[in-house]
């Protein structure tokens, strides 16, 4: 399978500039999404790698061959990339069977019919659909639709693989299924994939590295617990879940082995210890992160060690998996999710505490 490589990758629309000077590599076999908001240029970044659209500045190569240079003038048309694409809406004819569906693109090829029908059952196996193939198109769940547009990109043997928020339109249930057997099938298959969701969680269970963008830029690349544990901004960070952001004046920077740093802090009516990727002075003013299921609550009122926040409960939703816990302290209400069997109730007064391996700083 190839590599792809952007080198200063942008897409302008006369004033407006959709992608912004983007460098990114994604590594022959691996599993690569693209995360953010809509209109951050994800969906751009995936269209110009498929030659839907053309760079305006940079170059993008697939393996050795470059396929785009927009100060050279040169672009290759998406016909001839060897890539194969699966959509949101998936794009199955409703006029031909599952079998005519993934043949498209052989037939279109002209490839011989005894290749075409070997090429188009082996792809069919792959995703466990061979039991359907002359079955009509319309007759298929939104699943089993998926399945066949995975099966129609992957039959004539692309070199890359291309997602654009394939899963958006399945049930949470059947995403999370469909979702696990795509990655499983990844895994196997060793093809490099290039995927965009704007679904953090999707996102944080598929990919070998997670890049999020924000603005046409990329903000942070990284496998998806450095990006979800260590965020390199208070953008990045808030972009995941729920997370608690605290404002606090650094007091003391240790070394804590490696590329971290030990962090002495203050917030209005806490203090502890978190840590950092980079050295900060003493008196600089930082963000604090510490994500609400690292929060532990407790009714004995002593200062553990780490961080931690006196406060009272103000509100408690049981969610059948857990409790969603909201205390409010001198600092801010914090937001923390809970066992669900436990027994905390609105009113309560509380101790909140997180360790400091929990607690992650960045510079405001």
């Amino acid at each position: 399978m190839a590599s792809v490589t952007l080198e200063n990758v942008s897409r302008a629309y006369g004033t407006v500039t959709a992608v912004d000077n983007v460098n990114l590599r994604i590594e022959s076999g691996e599993f690569l999404t693209l995360l953010g908001p809509s209109g951050c240029g994800k969906t751009t970044t995936l269209r110009m790698v498929a030659g839907l659209e053309q760079n305006t500045g940079g170059r993008i190569s697939i393996g050795d061959t470059v396929v785009s240079d927009a100060d050279a003038k040169f672009f290759v048309p998406s016909e001839r990339r060897r890539l194969g694409m699966v959509f949101q809406s998936y794009a199955i004819w409703p006029h031909m069977t599952v079998f005519d569906n993934v043949a498209y693109p052989l037939r279109i090829r002209r490839r011989p019919d005894a290749e075409v029908k070997e090429r188009v059952m082996g792809a069919l196996r792959l995703v466990e659909m061979e039991q359907y193939a002359e079955r009509p198109s319309p007759a298929l769940s939104g699943g089993q639709q998926q399945r066949v547009a995975i099966a129609r990109a992957l039959v004539f043997e692309p070199e890359v693989l291309l997602l654009d928020e394939p899963l958006s339109n399945l049930d949470a249930r059947l995403r999370t299924q469909m979702g696990d057997e795509f990655r499983q099938l990844q895994q196997r298959l060793k093809i490099t994939t290039l995927y965009v969701t704007h679904d953090q969680a999707e996102a944080m269970a598929l990919s070998d590295r997670v890049v999020v963008m924000h603005s046409g830029k990329i903000l942070q690349a990284g496998g998806p617990e450095e990006i979800y544990r260590r965020p390199q901004s208070r953008q990045v960070a808030a972009f995941f879940g729920t997370p608690n952001l605290l404002d606090a004046e650094v007091k003391d920077c240790k070394p804590n082995g490696g590329s971290i740093y030990r962090l002495s802090v203050e917030g209005p009516g806490w203090a502890g210890e978190c840590h950092s990727a980079a050295e900060i002075p003493k008196g600089a003013t930082v963000t604090v992160m510490v994500r609400p299921e690292n929060l532990r609550i407790s009714e004995v009122q002593t200062v553990p060690a780490g961080l931690s926040w006196s406060g009272k409960v103000v509100q408690a939703i049981f969610r059948g998996s857990h409790r969603s816990i909201v205390v409010e302290t001198p600092a801010q209400r914090l937001n923390v999710e809970a066992s669900s069997l436990a027994d905390i109730s609105v009113g309560r007064n509380v101790t909140v505490a997180a360790s400091s391996e929990a607690a992650w700083a960045v510079r405001k």
